[in-house]
C-alpha cells in the first residue's frame, strides 16, 4: 500500500492482494493455469482469426499476461512454477501454432515475445531443447517467408533482435549449437581431423540451419535490424571453429554467393556518373576565394552531395566493412578462402574491373565516378587479404603457386566443390571479359592524370594519395619506377642538408607575407612527425627491435599467394612517368583549380611520407653528385707536423667534420626537376608581384581572411568535419593571445555564431595522412564553414578587411592610405568604399600564367596597372567584366582565372613549401638521412 493508500480514507486494497498473489507461488501458478486455459479455450474457438476481431484480441491480451507473469517470476526468488510448468507441458509448442496461423502480427508480435522471455530467464535449457528450437524456428520462419503476412518494422527488429540473442548464446556456449544446427548426411564417428573434413559429403538445405538464413535474409538492411543480423552471422561463422561439420556446411552453403551478390548489387545502384560538389550554404571557403563552380547536374549526372547518393555510398561502404568484419571473426581457414574467392570471381572480375574499364572522363564523369568509388573502398578497408585481392588484381601483379602458411595441402571435398560449382556459374562471363593484362589500374591512372578535366585529375591524384598512403608496396613496382637502395648508411651531408633547407624555406619566404612563419613552420613539424611516425611502411623503422635484431609485423601480411615482398628502401627515378605527369601539373599551378593543387601537393607529401622511399634525386639533389671546393686545410704544416696517433686520429676526426658542414655548390644540371619547378613557380609569383598592383595588400588580407575562417571553425559547429592536416588548425592554438586583424570584425559579421575568432591559422585545409577523406566523398579540404555559394567574382561577403587593415608589412609596400589607423590618418567612409571597389575590380580581373624566362610576350594582364592616384578617386575603376581579353579567342589559347584565384593558389604553394621543408627536416632526424661524421 503506497503513501496516499494510507492517507486517504475508502482507497481499495485490491492492489495489496495483487502484490500478495503475485509473491505467492501457487497463487501465481494458479492465475499462469488459468491464463493458459483460457488461451486455448478462445483459439479452438474461434474459426478464422482474421475475421473474429474479438477473439483475436482476447488471444493477443492472453498471450500479453502469460508474457508478463513469466517475466515478472523471473525475477523473484526461487521457486519459479510458472516457468517449469511452460518447460514441462511445453506450451510454447501451442503458442508457436496459435502465432503461426493466427495471420495477426499483434498476436505475431506477442507470440515472439512470450519466446524471448522464455530465452531470457536462463532456466530449464530452454536454448538447449530441441524442441523447443524447433518450434521457435517453426515460428520465425512461418513469419518471415515469402507467403507470410507483412510485418512493421518495429516486429521485424524483435524477430531478428531474438535472433541474435541466440547466436549470442551459441557465441558463449558452443554445447548448444546441435539444438539449433543439425547437419544431415555426416559421419558422427569422427568428429574432428582430417578424416572429418572429408568424410562430409552431403549439400547444404535451409531445414539444417534455418537460423543461419534467417539472419542472412536481413544482413542488407539498414539501422538495428542489419545491424543484429550482421552481428549474429558474425557469431555464428565465428563458432564455425569449434564444429567441422558446421565449417563444411557453410563452405557449401550460399553465404559466400549471397554476401558477393549482394555486394554486387549495392555497388549496381551508384550512380555511373558523378560530379564532386559541396551541400549548399557549406561550400569551404578556400574554395569559396577561388574560381570555383558549382559542377552541372542532370538525371544521369549525380552530385556527390546529394542525401540520396550519401545514402548509397554509406550503405554500400558499410557492407564492404561487413565482408571484412567476417574475415576478421572467421577462424576457418577454408570459410575464409571461399568467401575470398567468391569476392573476387563475383565483385572484383564481373562488377568492379569492367566498371573502371569502360569509364570515361568525357562522358559525364564515369571516370570520376568509379575512382572515387575504388578511393573510398581503398580508404575503408584494412584487411590484408581484401586489399591484396583488389589491388593485386586491379594492378595486374604476376600470379604465384605458393601454398599459403598456415592452410591445409589438402582442400576438402566441399571446398572443392563450391570452387567447381562457382568456376562452372562464372564461365561464360569470364570469357567474354577482358583482363587486367591488358588495361590495369595503372593505365587508367595514367590517363586520367592526362584529362582536360580538373575533376578527373583531382580524384585520381586522391586515389593514388591512398595507394601511397595505406599500401605503399603495392606501388613500388606498379605505379611508381623505383631503383632499389643498397647503401643503409646516409649519404646525405649535414652541410648538404642546411643548404637544402635553406633552399626550401627561401622560396617559402620569396612568397611573401607578414605571418609568423616561424610559428607556422613549427607546426608543420609536428605534423610531419606524426604522419612518419604512424605510416604503415614506417613502423618497422622506428620500432624497438626485437632480440633477433627484427621488428615483424605478421597481422599486416595478407596470407593468401602472392602478396608483395617486404618493401624495402628505394627511391624514384628521374625518368618515372608518374613524377614526370606531376611536374607537368605543377606547370599550371595557378590556373589549377583549387582541389586539383590541394590534392597534388597531397601526392607528393604521401610519396615522401614513407620511410623506405629515398627522397634523394628526385625530391632533393642526389648526393653522389655533389660538388665541394678543394680543402686548402688539408696541407697545414700543423696537421702534418703531429707524431702522436691519437691526436693525428682526432684531428682527422675533426676535418672530417668540417668537411660533413661544408656547403655544397649546385650545378643546374644537378637540381631535380622537381626542384627546378618550383622555383619557377615561385619566379611566377614574383611576376604577378610586380604586375598586379596592390599584389603584397591582397595577398595579405587574403591570408588574414583564411586566418579568420580557420579560427571560426575551431568552434564547434553542427557540421561533421574530419580532424584537419595541419596542425596549424588544431584548437592547441587557442591559447595563443588573440590578433587583431582586418579580417576579424569581417568574420563576426559574416559567421555571427561564431562569436569573435581566435587565433589565426592556416589556409591549406588539407588533412593528415591518416584522415583525409575517411568518410566523405568530396574529398579532403578543411574548412567546411557554411558560406555563400561560390561565383566567378569574388563573393561580396568578403571585401578583404578593408574596415581594420592589415599588420605592418616588412616589405617595402607603396604608400597606401590602408595601413595601420595608428600610423595613418583615418578614412572617411566614401573614400574606403572606393578603396574596396578598387580591391574587387582587381581580385575580379582574369589573368594568365606569366611568360616563360627569355620569351617575349605581351603582359597577360595590360590592364591591371592602375596608378595609385586612380586607386585615390572614387569611381575610377572600370566595371569587373573580363574587359582586359579582348576577344575570345586569347580566352580559348590559354586559360584565364582572377586574381582572386591566383592569390589562394599563391598561399597553397607557401604552406606546400613550408611542409616540403618541415618533412625534409624531420625525416633527417627520425630515419637518421644525415651524415655529421
Amino acid at each position: 500500500m503506497d503513501f496516499w493508500s494510507r492517507l486517504i480514507a475508502g482507497t481499495s486494497l485490491a492492489s495489496g492482494g495483487n502484490k500478495a498473489a503475485a509473491n505467492n507461488p501457487e497463487k501465481r501458478l494458479a492465475r499462469f493455469k488459468k491464463e493458459y486455459s483460457q488461451l486455448l479455450q478462445t483459439w479452438r474457438g474461434a474459426s478464422n482469426l482474421a475475421k473474429d476481431y474479438e477473439a483475436a484480441e482476447n488471444i493477443r491480451s492472453s498471450l500479453q499476461e502469460l508474457t508478463t507473469i513469466l517475466s515478472d517470476e523471473s525475477r523473484r526468488p526461487l521457486p519459479h512454477p510458472c516457468i517449469t510448468f511452460a518447460s514441462s507441458k511445453q506450451i510454447y509448442i501451442s503458442v508457436g501454432k496459435i502465432a503461426t496461423t493466427s495471420a495477426s502480427e499483434a498476436i505475431i508480435r506477442e507470440g515472439v515475445g512470450f519466446f524471448a522471455t522464455l530465452i531470457d530467464s536462463e532456466e530449464e535449457d530452454f536454448v538447449e531443447n530441441h524442441i523447443f528450437s524447433s518450434s521457435l524456428m517453426n515460428l520465425l520462419v512461418r513469419i518471415t517467408g515469402a507467403n507470410s503476412i507483412r510485418l512493421g518494422s518495429d516486429t521485424e527488429v524483435e524477430v531478428v533482435e531474438l535472433s541474435f540473442n541466440i547466436t549470442t548464446k551459441i557465441r558463449l556456449d558452443p554445447e548448444i549449437l546441435p539444438a539449433w544446427f543439425t547437419a544431415r548426411q555426416r559421419d558422427d564417428a569422427s568428429d574432428s581431423g582430417d578424416d572429418a573434413h572429408e568424410k562430409f559429403t552431403g549439400k547444404t538445405h535451409k531445414e539444417d540451419f534455418p537460423l543461419f538464413y534467417l539472419l542472412i535474409d536481413y544482413i542488407h538492411h539498414e539501422g538495428r535490424i542489419g545491424d543484429f543480423a550482421r552481428t549474429g552471422l558474425l557469431y555464428i561463422i565465428e563458432a564455425a571453429s569449434n564444429s567441422v561439420a558446421l565449417e563444411q556446411w557453410i563452405v557449401e552453403s550460399d553465404l559466400a554467393t549471397l554476401m558477393a551478390t549482394g555486394l554486387g548489387a549495392l555497388y549496381s545502384q551508384l550512380s555511373r556518373k558523378l560530379v564532386i560538389d559541396f551541400p549548399p550554404g557549406q561550400l569551404p571557403p578556400i574554395l569559396a576565394l577561388s574560381d570555383y563552380q558549382h559542377p552541372i547536374t542532370t538525371t544521369e549526372i549525380v552530385s556527390s552531395a546529394s542525401p540520396d547518393f550519401q545514402g548509397h555510398v554509406e550503405t554500400f561502404l558499410s557492407h564492404m566493412v561487413f565482408w571484412q568484419d567476417v574475415l576478421n571473426h572467421c577462424k576457418s581457414v577454408e570459410v575464409k578462402q571461399t568467401l575470398l574467392e567468391h569476392f573476387q570471381v563475383i565483385f572484383l572480375q564481373q562488377l568492379l574491373y569492367p566498371s573502371l574499364l569502360e569509364s570515361s572522363d568525357v562522358d559525364g564523369g564515369s571516370s570520376v565516378a568509379v575512382l572515387t568509388y575504388l578511393r573510398r573502398i581503398l580508404e575503408s578497408l584494412d584487411h590484408p587479404d581484401m586489399i591484396h585481392l583488389i589491388l593485386h588484381y586491379l594492378l595486374a601483379l604476376p600470379d604465384t603457386t605458393t601454398t599459403p602458411s598456415g592452410t591445409r595441402a589438402s582442400v576438402s571435398a566441399a571446398r572443392k566443390r563450391k570452387s567447381l560449382d562457382l568456376a562452372t556459374m562464372m564461365a561464360p562471363q569470364i570469357e567474354l571479359a577482358s583482363t587486367p593484362a591488358l588495361f590495369n589500374l595503372v593505365d587508367l591512372i595514367q590517363a586520367s592524370l592526362k584529362s582536360e578535366s580538373q575533376q578527373t585529375i583531382s580524384v585520381t591524384l586522391q586515389l593514388i594519395s591512398v595507394i601511397l598512403r595505406r599500401h605503399h608496396r603495392y606501388a613500388v613496382t606498379t605505379l611508381l619506377w623505383t631503383t632499389q637502395v643498397l647503401s643503409e648508411d646516409p649519404q646525405r651531408t649535414i652541410g648538404a642538408h642546411d643548404k637544402e633547407m635553406d633552399f626550401l624555406l627561401s622560396l617559402a619566404g620569396s612568397v611573401g607575407g607578414e605571418d609568423n612563419f616561424e610559428e607556422a613552420y613549427e607546426n608543420h613539424v609536428k605534423d610531419s612527425m606524426s604522419a612518419l611516425e604512424s605510416h604503415l611502411c614506417s613502423i618497422s623503422l622506428i620500432a624497438p627491435k626485437s632480440i633477433g635484431g627484427s621488428s615483424k609485423f605478421p597481422g599486416s601480411q595478407a596470407t593468401i599467394p602472392g602478396a608483395p615482398r617486404d618493401i624495402r628502401s628505394h627511391t624514384l627515378r628521374p625518368e618515372d612517368p608518374m613524377l614526370k605527369t606531376l611536374i607537368s601539373i605543377f606547370a599550371t599551378f595557378f590556373t589549377n583549380s583549387v582541389e586539383t593543387n590541394l590534392s597534388l601537393t597531397g601526392v607528393v607529401v604521401d610519396l615522401a611520407t614513407c620511410g623506405f622511399m629515398r627522397i634523394d634525386g628526385w625530391l632533393l639533389p642526389d648526393q653522389s653528385k655533389y660538388i665541394y671546393e678543394e680543402d686548402e686545410e688539408a696541407e697545414d704544416p700543423y696537421f702534418m707536423n703531429l707524431g702522436d696517433p691519437i691526436e693525428v686520429e682526432e684531428k682527422a676526426q675533426m676535418r672530417e667534420m668540417k668537411k660533413m658542414r661544408k656547403t655544397p655548390k649546385w650545378a643546374e644540371s644537378q637540381i631535380p626537376s622537381f626542384l627546378t619547378q618550383l622555383n619557377t613557380l615561385v619566379d611566377q609569383v614574383s611576376t604577378y608581384r610586380s604586375d598586379i598592383p596592390r599584389f603584397d595588400e591582397l595577398l595579405q588580407q587574403r591570408r588574414d581572411a583564411f586566418q579568420a575562417t580557420s579560427s571560426a571553425t575551431a568552434t564547434p559547429i553542427p557540421i561533421h568535419q574530419p580532424p584537419p592536416r595541419s596542425s596549424l588548425e588544431s584548437s592547441s592554438r587557442s591559447s595563443s593571445p588573440p590578433r587583431k586583424s582586418g579580417f576579424d570584425s569581417l568574420a563576426q559579421r559574416i559567421f555571427p555564431e561564431f562569436g569573435t575568432p581566435s587565433r589565426s591559422k592556416s589556409p591549406r585545409g588539407r588533412r593528415s595522412g591518416q584522415e583525409r577523406s575517411p568518410s566523405g566523398i568530396n574529398g579532403g579540404y578543411g574548412f567546411a564553414t557554411p558560406t555563400s555559394s561560390r561565383n566567378p567574382v569574388p563573393p561580396a561577403q568578403f571585401p578583404m578587411g578593408l574596415e581594420n587593415p592589415p599588420r605592418s608589412s616588412s616589405r617595402a609596400f607603396s604608400p597606401s592610405p590602408l595601413r595601420d589607423a595608428s600610423q595613418q590618418p583615418s578614412v572617411p567612409a566614401s573614400q574606403a568604399a572606393a578603396f574596396a571597389a578598387v580591391d574587387q575590380s582587381i581580385l575580379a580581373r582574369k589573368v594568365s600564367l606569366p611568360a616563360p624566362k627569355g620569351v617575349l610576350s605581351p603582359i597577360p594582364f595590360p590592364d591591371l596597372r592602375v596608378s595609385d592616384a586612380e586607386s585615390s578617386k572614387e569611381g575610377s575603376v572600370q566595371d569587373t567584366d573580363d574587359s582586359s581579353v579582348k576577344g575570345g579567342e586569347k580566352e580559348q589559347e590559354q586559360k584565364l582565372v582572377t586574381v582572386s584565384h591566383v592569390l589562394t593558389n599563391v598561399l597553397v604553394l607557401q604552406e606546400f613549401l613550408l611542409e616540403l621543408a618541415a618533412l625534409v627536416q624531420v625525416r633527417a632526424g627520425l630515419f637518421g638521412e644525415v651524415r655529421y661524421v
